[in-house]
């Protein structure tokens, strides 16, 4: 496996950087973009690092992304640094040893908010106007997508941490949305309720069931409008598990159980596009 760091985008704040893991060997290999948690304004492309590695080491090419966080990368700036991104990584695939047509997505937490927006509406215009000079024959549409502790339903999730008081999420949540309007607007779960989508390809949802940065029920109740929208959805529980579990404690046994479904998830779709 090697591993590089690429400048993706340009903007006022400087490059915005995706970090390459690389399988060794000729591929077409799996491809996949990540897009990092830490409530829209934290983070950065090394976050989820530990499970990137173990990806690649199974012969998944990764691009984890920069993007611009809150309060300067506020919904939708970040949604569509990851659009780009997207659009980026599949111009660029044949040059890590994939295709385009291999390319899925994997989120964690907000970051797993911001892949689901561009992964139910890859082609809004809210999202996709960047680039559009150097990569206007590519769209951000993903052949899969693992979501791991989505913030499915930020509403929801305003709601609850206002109700029990938790500042640290409400500061987040002031710093990212405008406006209660924006976080209904930028809202996977009313986007699915409402079928304002436009693509549902196959989802893997990953969630603890100690989760307590998320309300109990979000996973489920994505998995279920997801599954009535007609799309096709593995949702798996981890008892006792907490928020970002993998990344906290990744030689767990509940973390091998969840990468080895991960991985299994992915090579199974990208050997299915191979097929078509």
């Amino acid at each position: 496996m090697k591993t590089i760091d690429l400048e993706y985008q340009r903007g006022p704040g400087g490059p915005l950087l995706a970090r390459i893991y690389q399988p060794e060997g000729p591929g077409p290999f799996p491809c996949i973009v990540d897009v990092h948690g830490g409530g829209w304004g934290a983070g950065d492309r090394l976050n989820n690092a530990g499970m990137n590695q173990s990806l690649a080491q199974s012969g998944i090419v990764v691009a984890a992304l920069d993007f611009r966080l809150a309060p300067e990368g506020a919904f939708p700036a970040s949604v569509a640094d990851v659009n780009l991104g997207i659009r980026w990584l599949k111009a660029n695939a044949a040059s890590f040893g994939s295709t385009p047509e291999l390319v899925g997505g994997l989120g964690t937490s907000s970051g797993g908010h911001q892949l689901l927006l561009n992964v139910l509406r890859p082609r809004d215009p809210l999202y996709a106007s960047l680039g559009q000079d150097r990569y206007a024959e590519w769209d951000a549409s993903l052949r899969y997508v693992v979501a791991c502790w989505p913030v499915a339903d930020p509403w929801a999730r305003f709601v609850m941490a206002r109700r029990l008081e938790k500042a640290n999420l409400v500061r987040s949540h002031a710093a990212y949305w405008a406006s209660d309007e924006d976080m209904k607007l930028g809202n996977p779960q009313r986007i699915v309720e409402s079928r304002q989508f436009t693509h549902l390809p196959p989802v893997l949802i990953l969630q603890g069931t100690a989760d307590d940065n998320l309300t109990p029920d979000m996973a489920e109740r994505f998995a279920a409008a997801y599954r009535a929208a007609g799309g096709e959805v593995e949702a798996l529980s981890f008892a006792g598990q907490p928020h970002a579990f993998i990344i906290r404690a990744p030689d767990a046994a509940a973390s091998i159980e969840a990468m080895a479904a991960i991985e299994s998830f992915i090579k199974r779709h990208s050997a299915a596009a191979t097929d078509v």
